[in-house]
């Protein structure tokens, strides 16, 4: 065997040994610099509220759920299409007088493909 080759792969192990080093090196760096960055994002940031400082229920008790019932706004009929500045702009429905909720009837499935049996 000749002294020449035995020193070629020699330096080739050594080549194919650094390149991963310096590599894991270079990720560690970035992750190092990740952390560093996040820490001074985070020290920029307003502080966590103390416990004592955190939202109370008012004194009155939970505030209640208020229910308004919307009913539809009525198109008027006409022979051409109209364009959205003709239509009302609050989405089709109107504030409901009547403060009464909707029930489905006895026996109905409640929805479309709910599974129930239905009315008979």
């Amino acid at each position: 065997m000749n002294m020449e080759w035995t020193d070629i792969a020699a330096e080739r192990s050594v080549l194919g040994g650094i390149a991963p080093f310096l590599g894991g090196v270079v990720l560690v760096a970035m992750l190092v610099g990740a952390l560093w960055l996040g820490a001074r994002v985070r020290a920029r940031e307003p502080r966590r509220p103390r416990p004592d400082e955190q939202p109370r229920i008012p004194e009155g008790g939970p505030v209640r759920e208020e229910r308004l019932n919307r009913e539809p706004d009525e198109i008027p009929k006409s022979d051409y299409r109209l364009t959205p500045y003709e239509v009302h702009g609050n989405m089709g429905s109107r504030p409901s007088e009547d403060k009464e909720r909707p029930r489905w009837s006895k026996g109905g499935s409640g929805s479309f493909g709910s599974g129930g049996l239905g009315a008979h």
